[in-house]
């Protein structure tokens, strides 16, 4: 029974699709079951380390359908520890249907200059991974900018 049911689990998890994750400092509901992303960026600079961000949020969008646990954490450069990690979170997708799924943490540190883990586990396996920069604004960057607009 039990490895029918994990079956099963395997074959939603199939059927889910990650759109996109956004980090920022806030998301608010607003009329019509809209949401407002307020503050929206991919990477921290800031003049002095450590850092603590008041508010910071992951929004994952997903297309798919079935019942998962999500849950989102954030690890240091070196995938050795947590900086913070959500609770896991139900997931219902409707068969064709779009959800999406907001972790808010609150006074989140990061102690050092570095490119940290931001990652998304499904029903307690990992299915995507995004990297955040936190940047120390006094030090020099190599330019790996470019001038192409995305």
């Amino acid at each position: 029974m039990a490895n029918t049911q994990n079956k099963d689990t395997q074959a939603d998890a199939q059927k889910l699709e990650l759109l996109y994750t956004l980090f920022c400092d806030d998301v608010r509901l607003e009329v019509g079951n809209k949401l407002s992303f307020m503050v929206v960026f991919q990477n921290i600079m800031v003049q002095q380390m450590p850092v603590s961000l008041i508010k910071f949020a992951v929004v994952n969008h997903w297309r798919g359908e079935g019942t998962h646990l999500s849950e989102v954490r954030i690890l240091t450069p070196d995938r050795q520890h947590h900086i913070v990690a959500s609770q896991p979170t139900s997931l219902e997708i409707a068969p064709g249907g779009f959800a999406d799924n907001i972790s808010f943490f609150v006074n989140v540190t990061f102690p050092a200059a570095g490119q940290y883990w931001v990652q998304t586990l499904v029903d307690s396996s990992l299915f995507d991974e995004q990297q955040l920069t936190v940047s120390d604004g006094r030090e020099p960057l190599a330019d790996t900018s470019s001038q192409a607009v995305n």
